[in-house]
């Protein structure tokens, strides 16, 4: 019988809203071989400019070996041949996902404050579910608040837990401690000082 395959731990990395495509690709590098995972998001890029930076990174992705997940638009994942996408609640139905990216894609699901909503994401074929925002995030101001014990209580789903929201590389032990397999984090490495030493601290905060 094969063994199951270890469960992701650690930095779970989100691109800044980054318009240049190069200076892009030289932030990511510089702090990617810190990441479990990177996310590919971008609030302020049209069409072209998304198609264009996950083509750009998927060849970074593939020489580190870290999974490129883009987020909300699981349709330009299965295009380009991303890992996986995150769909929050209105970026379309998870089930849908699946479908296109075949049964070995990472497929997540934001979950906010709700244990119910990742029960109903697994069943509809998520591979890991989000929680938070767990405590104050300038990227999302008005985020709604999770409490560290439904990472507990999420145990139950079977799948990673994502902690979002907030994090710095000291309340990530928090959350590391309360259940969180893996921490998302955009502005706590990119507009840190030092990006890779912000990129490390958070990969060491799950050594408990």
């Amino acid at each position: 019988m094969n063994a199951s395959p270890p469960v992701p731990r650690g930095l779970y990395l989100l691109t800044p809203d980054e318009p240049d495509t190069a200076q892009l690709l030289a932030q990511v590098a510089a702090v990617l071989p810190h990441a479990t995972w990177l996310q590919y998001r971008n609030k302020r890029a049209d069409a072209a400019l998304r198609r264009a930076q996950v083509q750009a990174l998927l060849p970074l992705c593939r020489a580190t070996g870290v999974p490129l997940i883009v987020n909300d638009d699981w349709r330009l994942a299965a295009d380009l041949g991303a890992d996986g996408a995150h769909l929050g609640e209105d970026d379309g139905a998870l089930i849908d996902a699946r479908a296109a990216l075949g049964a070995d894609a990472i497929l997540g699901a934001s979950c906010y404050d709700d244990l119910t909503l990742g029960q109903r994401a697994v069943e509809a074929g998520a591979s890991y579910v989000a929680f938070g925002a767990f405590f104050p995030s300038s990227t999302k101001p008005d985020a709604r608040v999770a409490r560290k014990s439904l990472l507990r209580d999420a145990q139950t789903l079977g799948v990673p837990r994502v902690a979002i929201g907030g994090i710095t590389p000291e309340n990530a032990r928090q959350l590391a401690a309360a259940g969180a397999d893996l921490v998302a984090v955009i502005s706590g490495v990119f507009a840190a000082r030092h990006p890779a030493s912000a990129a490390h601290a958070y990969r060491a905060a799950f050594d408990l």
